[in-house]
């Protein structure tokens, strides 16, 4: 009966023409290297230049799948991001341009460090006024989950040095779970179990928690090793390993492509309307999402939409809102007395850094991030606000985050900005025909001091409009609106996504209790299987 259900959990008979059944390779990463197409090589290619390079003065492979980072991933560059200081507005790549029209905003670095210098919360403990009523902090991970599923890059590592600016060889932004499936069971084979049965590997450690499978050093066998690199985003990816997994127990798929499409399409629905409609609203998701999943666009319009660009407005100011959404503990379960509440950095092997098996104090009781339905209430981990306040341990980042002195993921950011050529917030603002706010209101450091230019920094404006349009409850005017269109903009792109393969998809029974109601605590509650 489940596995008939083909109007809901389409079989592969169902995959849309062109598309590969399942997509277990890497037919949406295709790079062009010159004149000749190539196919992304080997993940951990990309992490780990010197493992690699020895790999290959030695006549070997490097390894299948990905390290972790130790959660380096917010202070990181991407490549190709300085796109537009080093090709120019117009060029796009990996990278582009939203607003090609406008220019850069560079005000003097010593304005910016003053800035940064005032967007800390207040020290002590997390004050609840601080908290975001709207949105579990489960959000905050998931969000990143996202992230790295969208920015994934396995190109290898002589393409990108050929190609620092990711002109011509990239990987296409598209949210396929690349990150969780990597290049499929034949080539990424320590990512799947053995036998060819289509699931993921799942284990249990010493202490018999569930786990992703390891290294000996202890870092994860995973598509993308940033979702290693804190014990929050590698519970996360095991939660859709085992969605994976439960998809194929209750035979609503018979085979590893069936299932792989049911957990893309069940993702792909939470982000847009779960996700987005908390972080940006529901008018905003309704202003680019019409009937029958027809996305229309404004300002986001890559010049080739088979390999849509990612706008430097999006990726290094818009989407890095939810730096401000991070506490500086979680709750991670109530199991023993008192509480597990452990800090994002803290004391090695006490924290949440991962890239290391999961210590049985602190598995995740999923009800303390996300409301699970038809389960027991429980004490709940809140996202902070959306505004121009980070919490105090990403001011003093560790030496395992950020090798350097600028510490302070504010100044880091802010800089940033100002180096890769991104718009000031009014200038935004007036392309989008948005009332722009004034640095007076945004309550910049000296609003009026010339080397500001009577404009703000694309990122502060846009956490600082969240504060003053919204509570810091959702994005404001203009950063929901960036967020939303590149998102949804990039969803349509993908020709195998619900999207374009089935616009009238929506999740049904067992996995939704409800037809087309289906949140990530339904998502839960299936890849759990929980009553």
């Amino acid at each position: 009966m489940m596995a008939s259900n083909n109007d809901a959990y389409p079989t592969d008979e169902k995959e849309p023409s062109g598309c590969p059944a399942g997509r277990t390779g890497v037919a949406r990463r295709t790079v062009l290297g010159g004149a000749t197409g190539v196919v992304a090589a080997s993940i951990c290619e990309v992490a780990l230049p010197a493992e690699a390079g020895a790999a290959q003065a030695a006549g070997q492979t490097a390894p299948t799948v990905e390290r972790a980072a130790r959660w380096t991933h917010a202070a990181g560059v991407q490549r190709g991001t300085d796109i537009a200081v080093r090709a120019g507005r117009a060029k796009e790549g990996r990278f582009g341009v939203m607003f090609k029209d406008a220019n850069g905003f560079a005000p003097p670095d010593e304005l910016l460090k003053s800035l940064a210098a005032q967007m800390g919360e207040p020290a002590g403990p997390n004050p609840f006024d601080l908290d975001n009523p709207r949105i579990p902090a489960g959000f905050t991970f998931l969000g990143q989950f996202i992230d790295h599923d969208m920015t994934l890059d396995r190109t290898p590592i002589p393409e990108q040095q050929v190609d620092p600016l990711a002109l011509t060889n990239f990987d296409t932004p598209q949210f396929d779970l690349g990150s969780l499936y990597g290049r499929g069971p034949e080539r990424d084979p320590d990512l799947y179990q053995a036998g060819g049965t289509g699931r993921m590997r799942v284990v249990r450690t010493a202490e018999g928690v569930e786990d992703l499978p390891r290294r000996a050093d202890g870092t994860a066998f995973v598509g993308d090793g940033r979702n290693d690199e804190n014990l929050i985003i590698s519970q996360l990816h095991l939660l859709f390993a085992k969605f994976h997994n439960r998809c194929l127990d209750t035979g609503l798929a018979r085979n590893l492509a069936e299932a792989q499409r049911l957990t893309r399409w069940h993702f792909q629905w939470i982000i847009v309307h779960d996700f987005l409609e908390r972080v940006v609203g529901a008018d905003v998701v309704n202003r680019f999402l019409g009937v029958r999943g027809r996305v229309s666009r404004e300002f986001y319009k890559p010049k080739n939409p088979n390999r849509p660009m990612m706008p430097i407005e999006y990726s290094v100011a818009g989407y890095r809102f939810g730096h401000s959404m991070i506490r500086a503990t979680y709750l991670m379960n109530a199991r023993s007395t008192p509480p597990v509440i452990a800090p994002i950095f803290g004391a090695e092997g006490a924290d949440l850094r991962g890239s290391r098996p999961l210590p049985a104090r602190l598995e995740i009781d999923w009800r303390h991030f996300f409301a699970v339905p038809g389960q027991p209430d429980a004490p709940r981990n809140q996202a902070r606000r959306i505004d121009a306040k980070l919490s105090r341990p990403l001011f003093d980042l560790p030496p395992t985050v950020v090798a350097d002195a600028m510490t302070s993921l504010a100044e880091r950011n802010l800089i940033r900005g100002k180096r890769l050529g991104l718009p000031a917030g009014q200038d935004v603002a007036a392309r989008m025909g948005v009332a722009a706010l004034s640095n007076t209101q945004l309550g910049l450091p000296d609003p009026n001091n010339p080397g500001w230019q009577g404009k703000a920094p694309l990122w502060f404006y846009l956490l600082r409009e969240s504060e003053l349009q919204a509570n810091g409850e959702r994005l404001g005017a203009v950063g929901g609106r960036i967020v939303a269109e590149v998102i949804l903009g990039i969803l349509d792109t993908d020709k195998a996504s619900y999207l374009h393969a089935k616009p009238g998809f929506v999740p049904v029974a067992p996995i939704a209790a409800t037809r087309g109601q289906f949140r990530m605590g339904d998502f839960i509650k299936f890849a759990q299987a929980l009553s």
